[in-house]
């Protein structure tokens, strides 16, 4: 039975008129929330034409929704800043009551070779983009000392742990992984796992064994065991309501994607899911014999990169209206 049902945006934008797509997603997030959906992540995009700080955008929809989770999958750590970032977190987390659930990665920023100048100039070479760098957020979200100092400066106050303290926030904080490592170390730390389309063939070239691995070498190592939380993040598109049109768009889109599913892909093997476009009906039926989704009870689903707004309505409204139920949820209203 799936408890939770909630979808990932990229949120992209036309360079020449940003703010209309950033409003979009905005715009999408409230339909989340007016047809059940219990969360809204975003993606995150660094030089490209995406959002490039949903905790920013989560601000703006913090206002404009009262009940949605509101979730980031994932931060990549390596562009942050782990005390800043946790001051923004915290402080979205409260204009929330509560509702963000954060989700990080570790790892060099992608190109870094062409962006470490501009990001680290001076000490790109000395960052640490290990999981030490987690455990320094974790740390600060915990509300941790960050300073031997705290006290009065003349007329000013000194803290000397991260303000504002969100209370709680720490048990809501993700760690968004694609290796047996990556999962085995967020049970280790008390985190929640986000697992997506993509993970590391390393025992196995079945993308839903791997992913299975995944899950159970998490709760293996989480202090909660089987009681702690996964998502899981596939790329799914109903059909139910679609036009002709949209239809074979979809079906298009999937075909163009199909190639790199078959195999493991570049030096480091990564395995693709592939995208399941079908009826709810139909698409229920291929989740419930997916062996990795039958050890969950939360989802992500991830929505499409280049699809149209109207596009995203109808596959939230079907995914709301259909899919959902046919898989056991039943709407946060």
């Amino acid at each position: 039975m799936l408890r939770k049902l909630g979808f990932l945006t990229i949120g992209l934008f036309d360079e020449a008129d940003p703010r209309r797509g950033h409003e979009s997603t905005l715009e999408i997030i409230e339909l989340g929330e007016r047809l059940g959906f219990d969360s809204a992540w975003l993606r995150h995009r660094h030089l490209q034409f995406g959002i490039s700080s949903p905790v920013a955008v989560l601000a703006a929809a913090s206002q404009r929704t009262s009940r949605i989770e509101l979730g980031t999958a994932v931060i990549p750590l390596g562009w942050e800043n782990p005390l800043r970032l946790a001051e923004d977190l915290a402080t979205v987390d409260l204009l929330t009551g509560g509702r963000l659930n954060p989700g990080i990665s570790v790892g060099p920023p992608m190109n870094y070779d062409r962006v470490k100048d501009a990001i680290y100039p001076g000490t790109a070479d000395a960052e640490d983009f290990s999981y030490a760098r987690v455990e320094r957020l974790l740390a600060c979200v915990r509300g941790e000392p960050v300073t031997d100092f705290r006290g009065a400066v003349g007329f000013e106050q000194f803290s000397d742990r991260v303000q504002p303290h969100a209370p709680g926030l720490a048990s809501r904080l993700w760690y968004g992984g694609g290796s047996l490592r990556s999962a085995r170390w967020a049970g280790e730390h008390g985190m929640n796992f986000l697992t997506s389309s993509v993970v590391k063939a390393e025992e196995s070239e079945d993308f839903a064994e791997i992913q299975l691995s995944h899950v159970r070498a998490f709760r293996a190592a989480h202090p909660d065991g089987d009681r702690a939380r996964v998502s899981q993040g596939l790329v799914v598109i109903p059909t139910d309501s679609a036009s002709a049109a949209q239809r074979a768009k979809y079906r298009a889109y999937a075909e163009q994607r199909t190639p790199r599913t078959t195999s493991p892909q570049g030096p480091a093997r990564m395995m693709f899911a592939p995208d399941i476009v079908g009826t709810s009906a139909e698409i229920a039926e291929r989740l419930e014999a997916h062996v990795a989704f039958r050890e969950i009870d939360e989802v992500a689903f991830a929505l499409p990169f280049t699809f149209d707004h109207e596009d995203y309505v109808q596959i939230l409204t079907d995914m709301a209206e259909h899919l959902g139920p046919a898989l056991g949820w039943k709407p946060a209203i």
